[in-house]
């Protein structure tokens, strides 16, 4: 399934405007085409305020896909009563949406409120696209954020919506957080002249942490209870209708198994990352892997967990930063990470050899991330205090995560230019992917590197946060226009000097590792060959290639021209 490349935008205050992401490049993200192949893509991590250290409520999203985003801002504004939107696609206007009276501020993926949404693409049934449908799923974000003070109100904006204009695209699971909650949204379209969508709503309990990764993952559904849970009046009739569920089966309705039944590959490749999460913030439970590896009668992960201890920030950023290590399943060890330990693996993710069909792990840390952010929205700050988008550009194993407040008036450059097929240094997402594709050459001796700097970057933002914010509260009781400048100069400057550091770090990088040396504090290149491990295994499968003779023993001519 390929997802539209992009969508563009022209603001004005009013009549029309055409209507983009605010963060460019979020069309490529769901079941992305790479390669010609479709690759699952984007993870997300739900944490509630009982279940966070410092109380708040935190989302997480992966958005994986090969293009080059923009991190974009769109200032609140008041519209005339006849004003619209007008929505895009493949560069052709396909319709209008009615603009509201007011919209809100929106950064990146949260907006003025605190409130902010994340994705990931389940696909689900086919025949339930609706090509004449009018809103794709980065459509209904946007203009949930625009819309919405509460995350309660943004599930009402996008299910509203898509019963008014249709929806376009494939089935979708949303995190959506502001300060006091966090719920849980799956949807999926009608079909072609099925006008709106079928869809389930969950507040995730408090205290519970939540996860999804491209498969549906919400099962039997409770009563409706606006407090708890909510969904479409037919969302039920619908599937009996269609043949997706029969009453007289004797068995509970199933979201998940009406609309997305799982199959061996979306197990492999969406399970692993909610078993990853899970069995990381809850080791406890001991999560087995035998649903995810598609063993006959293992039962589905459930949908929350009580961590085993509260997470802090720096906890969920680490959660996200995962390539199944130390498990049976660690993508850094064995013949195919090569000697250097490399745990990224090109695509396509299946392949065949000899007639027989294998398949790559795919972790929730991949060279494909374009971006990834980690949300708070915190009930104890003001809101301009309160919410923060921590944005990451490129692998979220390498990257740094940077905290830009909501309130910000002005956008770090390099984070705002670029594009895909020209590298150039004045572009953040160019110079992380720098820093990451050099680290393949010797992934587990030049990510010791990395991960130092982004410690070091990381822990300064988190050491400093409290600082930060205590100054940003006493001028906001006394000069609110300062205390957005105080905060933009404080997200965009910083920002800039990560990007500075990290052009560093790659510089660095390629002098230290150059031509295969390693060069010591000195600079003096040494030689350090290959690890001992991969030097063994070598010499099982190939015994007599590499074998020199004895000292001293007499070598064939031909041997040598050999």
């Amino acid at each position: 399934m390929t997802i539209e490349p992009q969508v563009r935008r022209a603001r004005s205050s009013r009549g029309a405007r055409a209507l983009r992401p605010a963060l460019l490049g979020l069309v490529a993200c769901g079941l992305v085409s790479v390669a010609g192949s479709a690759a699952e893509a984007c993870t997300s991590l739900i944490v509630t305020r009982g279940a966070a250290r410092d109380s708040s409520v935190m989302i997480t999203y992966t958005c994986d896909g090969e293009f080059h985003p923009h991190l974009e801002r769109t200032p609140a504004a008041d519209h005339a009563l006849d004003d619209s939107i007008t929505i895009h696609a493949r560069g052709e206007v396909i319709g209008k949406v009615a603009q509201v009276p007011h919209t809100y501020a929106v950064l990146g993926l949260i907006n003025e409120h605190q409130v902010a949404i994340g994705e990931t693409t389940f696909g689900g049934r086919e025949e339930l696209e609706d090509p004449q449908g009018l809103l794709q799923y980065w459509d209904l974000m946007q203009l949930a954020l625009e819309r919405a003070r509460t995350a309660r109100e943004a599930i009402d904006v996008i299910t509203r919506l898509v019963e008014r204009y249709g929806y376009r695209g494939p089935g979708e699971s949303f995190s959506i957080a502001d300060p006091r909650e966090a719920w849980w949204l799956e949807l999926i379209g009608k079909g072609p002249g099925g006008k709106g969508a079928v869809w389930v709503a969950l507040r995730v309990p408090d205290g519970m942490v939540a996860c999804h990764a491209n498969q549906a993952r919400i099962d039997t559904l409770p009563p409706v209870d606006p407090d708890r849970c909510r969904y479409a009046p037919d969302v039920e009739r619908f599937a009996i209708a269609r043949g997706y569920y029969d009453p007289q089966s004797k068995q509970p309705f199933s979201f998940r198994q009406a609309y997305d039944p799982p199959t061996p590959r979306s197990r492999r490749w969406a399970a692993t990352r909610v078993w990853s999460l899970l069995r990381r913030v809850a080791p406890s439970l001991a999560l087995a892997p035998d649903y995810h590896r598609a063993v006959p009668g293992a039962p589905p992960y459930p949908l929350w967990v009580a961590p085993d201890s509260a997470l802090s920030l720096a906890d969920v950023f680490s959660l996200m930063r995962d390539h199944y290590e130390g498990t049976a399943y660690d993508m850094t060890r064995g013949l195919d990470a090569g000697p250097y330990g490399m745990p990224n693996r090109w695509r396509p993710l299946d392949w065949e050899v000899d007639s027989v069909a294998y398949a790559w792990e795919r972790p929730i840390s991949t060279q494909q991330t374009a971006f990834s952010i980690v949300t708070q929205s915190r009930a104890r700050w003001p809101d301009p205090i309160g919410g923060v988008l921590w944005y990451g550009l490129d692998d979220t194993y390498t990257t740094c995560y940077v905290p830009l407040y909501n309130c910000i008036t002005a956008l770090p450059r390099s984070h705002t230019v670029g594009r895909l097929n020209a590298f150039s240094w004045d572009s953040a997402w160019w110079v992380f992917n720098f820093v990451a594709n050099i680290a393949n050459l010797k992934y587990a001796w030049m990510v010791r590197d990395i991960r130092a700097v982004q410690a070091e970057l990381e822990g300064t933002f988190l050491a400093l946060q409290p600082a930060v914010e205590q100054t940003a509260r006493a001028l906001y009781a006394t000069d609110r226009e300062l205390m957005v400048r105080y905060l933009t100069d404080y997200s965009v400057t910083h920002a800039e000097r990560v990007v500075d550091r990290w052009r560093e770090l790659g510089e660095g990088l390629l002098t230290k590792y150059n031509d295969g040396y390693v060069k010591d504090a000195e600079g003096r290149p040494q030689d350090r060959g290959y690890p001992e491990a991969w030097l063994q295994r070598l010499v099982r499968e190939r015994p007599e290639a590499f074998r020199l003779p004895e000292r001293g023993a007499d070598v064939p001519a031909a041997t040598l021209a050999d």
